[in-house]
């Protein structure tokens, strides 16, 4: 289980020289075993939140705990030994590295070609076309993104943290990514997203709203707060 107790995290505002809040008072208790959907308002924390629980960044006051181990002050590399694998809302190219290569260095093992295949074919690639393609310009940034997600399922581990998967991302492609999302489910699945169809499969949703105190349940319990909410409602119906 992860916890947050009472984590704030703040900036200092460059023009007005004043504290800006970006998360408050978050006390929120996520699951083994499950798939959490991190949604909200545009600049209310959700990518914040990421690199909160990937350690690239730490809260200002309050804990973060895994497994009861306090982990507040660990960094990505030593949170990545936990288990915590991550796939980042703008992902990172890697020239001169090829797609496959990339794949087994996540892996931390030599891999057959077959199983390289499987974790781009769990994101929608044609595997033979990608596997000795290099991580560069060449590559749209929907490409890119399932790349990345494709990365994490080799790392594997026991946390999943996905922001924004669906970006870029065709319809078929899409179908095949909520089958993999689910197919992750024995693992903790935290997922930054608008999409409704993938905040219909979550166990849990948080919405996060400009420094507000979170609030969060159940997908039966928030879908309807999420509907009433014009912003995050417009959004999710153009999804």
């Amino acid at each position: 289980m992860i916890k947050f107790e009472n984590v704030r995290f703040s900036v200092n505002d460059e023009k007005s020289a004043e504290e800006k809040i970006i998360l408050n008072n978050v006390n929120l208790e996520i699951s083994d075993s499950s798939i959490t959907a991190i949604t909200g308002h545009n600049g209310g924390g959700k990518s914040t939140l990421v690199k909160l629980l990937m350690g690239m960044e730490k809260p200002t006051s309050g804990k973060i705990y895994y497994n009861n181990e306090d982990i507040t002050s660990l960094g990505v590399t030593e949170r990545a030994r936990l288990g915590f694998s991550v796939a980042f809302q703008q992902p990172v190219r890697f020239k001169g590295i090829t797609v496959g290569k990339l794949l087994e260095l996540a892996s931390g093992k030599k891999r057959m070609v077959g199983e390289l295949c499987e974790y781009l074919s769990a994101v929608g690639l044609c595997a033979k076309d990608y596997v000795n393609r290099e991580v560069d310009a060449t590559l749209s940034g929907g490409e890119l993104k399932r790349i990345e997600l494709a990365t994490a399922l080799a790392k594997g581990g026991e946390v999943f943290i996905l922001d924004e998967p669906e970006a870029g991302i065709d319809l078929w492609s899409f179908e095949e990514l909520i089958k993999t999302f689910l197919s992750l489910s024995s693992k903790t699945v935290i997922i930054v997203t608008h999409q409704k169809k993938i905040l219909e499969i979550a166990d849990t949703i948080v919405l996060l709203n400009h420094g507000a105190e979170p609030e969060t349940g159940s997908r039966e319990k928030m879908l309807p707060v999420l509907a009433a909410s014009d912003e995050v409602c417009g959004r999710l119906r153009r999804s």
